[in-house]
């Protein structure tokens, strides 16, 4: 409830702008600021998840895939980052999630690959599907700075971070999410100091 006060003031406080400014830069901006408070909102739902037994539903991936790879590329020139977000999700797999959370990991994920990234010449962040008999894997590649081997092991682990900021729980989260809610396995399929992971 803590989060979900302010949450609905804001709403509140974009559809009184929404009327009082009818143009359409202003409505721009008020669809933007109403899809970021929907976005907080379901943040704070995710939050409410972690800890209980998630509900999981055989869905398509492909529409949940894109939405979020849509919303972190929004959030690219934001970073002050010009990168290529290349995408190839085979339409027809489908498996057992619960939305919010599998969003969660994957955001997590492709925000970790953006921030990787710090020289531009040639950059990408790439997001693939595929099947193997019953098993989906799910890639996320970026050509950012890579991992040293020494540490590949650890960053999984609750409070390691790189960054200067932050906790350093989103990865911790993301295998927990991946591991214990959906019976998946989160791994380091390769990483190059200087080449990317």
């Amino acid at each position: 409830h803590q989060l979900g006060t302010p949450l609905s003031s804001l709403y509140g406080w974009v559809e009184l702008l929404r009327e009082e400014k009818d143009d359409d830069f202003t409505q721009r901006i008020c669809d933007e600021l109403e899809s970021d408070v929907t976005r907080l909102r379901g943040v704070a739902e995710r939050f409410n998840k972690i800890g209980s037994e998630p509900e999981l539903q055989l869905q398509k991936l492909e529409p949940i895939l894109e939405q979020v790879v849509n919303y972190m590329e929004q959030r690219l020139p934001q970073l002050g980052k010009d990168v290529e977000v290349r995408r190839k999700f085979d339409s027809s797999t489908k498996a057992k999630i619960n939305t919010e959370l599998f969003q969660w990991a994957l955001e997590n994920l492709i925000k970790n690959a953006m921030d990787a990234i710090k020289s531009t010449t040639n950059a990408y962040v790439s997001v693939k599907t595929h099947r193997v008999e019953n098993e989906v894997f799910i890639d996320v590649e970026d050509s950012g700075t890579g991992i040293e081997k020494k540490f590949q092991s650890e960053i999984f682990k609750p409070g390691y971070s790189t960054k200067k900021r932050g906790w350093g729980l989103g990865l911790s989260l993301t295998k927990r999410i991946i591991e214990e809610y959906h019976e998946g396995k989160l791994v380091i399929h390769h990483s190059e100091v200087g080449k990317g992971t």
